[in-house]
């Protein structure tokens, strides 16, 4: 659990994440936005400082970024489809 938490906090600061289909369900960005002003305000961003902060307070994220962070992991790891 604490491997896949780790990838989906990368997840959350890699371009693939922020670019993942709105039809997969909300963006980390979006569905984290609470949780890091609420946990992570005073922390500036760049340099991976915010996804290290949201890594360190894993067990106080909401559900709903929890959820996110899960799907974009798994839309980063499934295969393309096959161009026809």
């Amino acid at each position: 659990m604490k491997t896949l938490v780790l990838t989906a906090f990368l997840a959350l600061s890699s371009t693939l994440a922020l670019a993942a289909d709105p039809a997969a369900g909300p963006r980390p960005r979006e569905a984290c936005k609470a949780d890091v002003a609420a946990l992570c305000s005073g922390v500036q961003s760049g340099g991976g400082r915010v996804a290290s902060c949201m890594k360190e307070h894993s067990a106080q994220l909401s559900e709903g970024c929890k959820s996110a962070m899960a799907q974009a992991h798994a839309n980063k790891k499934a295969p393309a489809p096959a161009a026809q």
